[in-house]
């Protein structure tokens, strides 16, 4: 009797051994139960910004689902686990607590805008999550005050390149002199691309003839748009996303503003062209990190359409780019530990992305990679030019 009660003392406390070693937290490589890797994934579902999440979520769970065709990571299959952050800030951190806190997921995707992502940093630092944010462009994301939030990254580049890249463009090909800025004042994305264009421009010898402000959620600029006809530039940079961008294009038609409009990659998809019609979308540019009527793209946009029966867009990619990143972090990691992904993410060299080679900077979790600006030509978003950093 004594060696069968040894027996099977020794028997539960090996079941009970695994089962602590199969639910474990973000910090012993768990999350793992049955064979899995939990990843959340916080994206814009709905809200203003649902045109950007959807897509970063339909590209990242394209490159998840192959991943696991062949076989997932570290032997074990990888598991989304896919949370609505409304587009808003709040919902962003309530979300992000359930993924971390109750859910016990070892990484996260997304979000997709600067103010959803700002809202759960500290929250993902102290836990010690690794993420990946396909379109965060906010420089402040990765590097606060100074100081490397250790655990973000980004599959995008910044506002500082993008606003960089809209004033070249403007200067050099474009050959403006005089440029009006319409800015979000609410929005930390507007803000940072507007500052950076002013700065390139003018250096660039451009005057800024004009800078208005509207706030997001506002539906007539008639009055601002009037003012800057009345400066007559050669053209006005919009640097937002494309509720109001749409608004904008359409109203600055109607008054008669026939100079070429541009911005940034919050232009990016089908629903700036529904706003704006059409009709009013000549000489429009903006900035965005992939043409997807580069010939390399061929393969994802075919991939794409397949599982989705819709064209992809350049946030799509991103979502593929981002999920890409961190299955190479945790691969090249061997484990889930979080301070290991987090080296191995660090020191990923030329990973080939769907929009393009990434190479992270390990002093502030950027990638080098180069820009594009697009043009609405023959009722579709074309290529028009490529800027590589300097």
């Amino acid at each position: 009797m004594k060696k069968i009660f040894s027996m099977a003392t020794v028997a539960v406390l090996s079941l009970s051994l695994i089962a602590g070693c199969g639910t474990g937290g973000n910090t012993s490589g768990g999350a793992s139960t049955g064979g899995e890797i939990k990843v959340g994934a916080l994206f814009e579902q709905t809200g203003g910004a649902a045109q950007y999440g959807k897509a970063g979520l339909n590209g990242a769970q394209l490159a998840i689902e192959q991943q696991n065709a062949k076989g997932g990571v570290l032997g074990k299959q990888i598991k989304l686990d896919v949370a609505d952050n409304k587009s808003d800030p709040g919902e962003s951190t309530s979300q992000a607590q359930r993924l971390i806190t109750t859910d016990k997921v070892v990484a996260m995707l997304g979000p997709m805008t600067t103010k959803t992502l700002k809202a759960i940093i500290p929250l993902v630092d102290q836990n010690k999550i690794p993420l990946v944010t396909p379109s965060g462009t906010d420089a402040a994301l990765t590097v606060t005050g100074g100081k490397l939030n250790p655990f973000i990254f980004r599959a995008c580049f910044i506002d500082d390149f993008q606003g960089n890249v809209g004033a070249q463009f403007a200067a050099d090909t474009l050959k403006a002199k005089k440029a009006a800025i319409v800015i979000d004042t609410n929005g930390d994305y507007s803000k940072g691309l507007a500052k950076a264009f002013e700065d390139v421009f003018t250096k660039a010898g451009g005057q800024i003839v004009d800078k208005e402000n509207y706030v997001a959620g506002d539906k007539d600029f008639k009055a601002i748009l009037g003012r800057i006809k009345a400066q007559n530039p050669d053209v006005v940079y919009l640097p937002g996303y494309y509720t109001e961008v749409g608004a904008l294009i359409k109203q600055a038609r109607e008054v008669g503003i026939t100079a070429p409009m541009l911005g940034g990659d919050g232009w990016n998809g089908d629903e700036t062209t529904k706003i704006a019609e059409a009709k009013n979308m000549t000489n429009v540019y903006y900035s965005d990190h992939v043409a997807m009527d580069d010939p390399s793209l061929v393969e994802f946009s075919k991939q794409y359409q397949t599982k989705y029966n819709e064209a992809p867009t350049g946030f799509a990619a991103l979502g593929y780019d981002a999920a890409t990143m961190l299955i190479k972090g945790i691969e090249a990691a061997g484990s889930t530990d979080p301070d290991k992904v987090k080296a191995a993410m660090e020191g990923i060299k030329d990973l080939k992305g769907v929009s393009g080679n990434i190479t992270v900077d390990p002093a502030n979790h950027n990638p080098s990679k180069s820009a594009v600006i697009l043009q609405y030509k023959d009722g579709k978003w074309a290529f028009a030019n490529r800027v590589n950093p300097k």
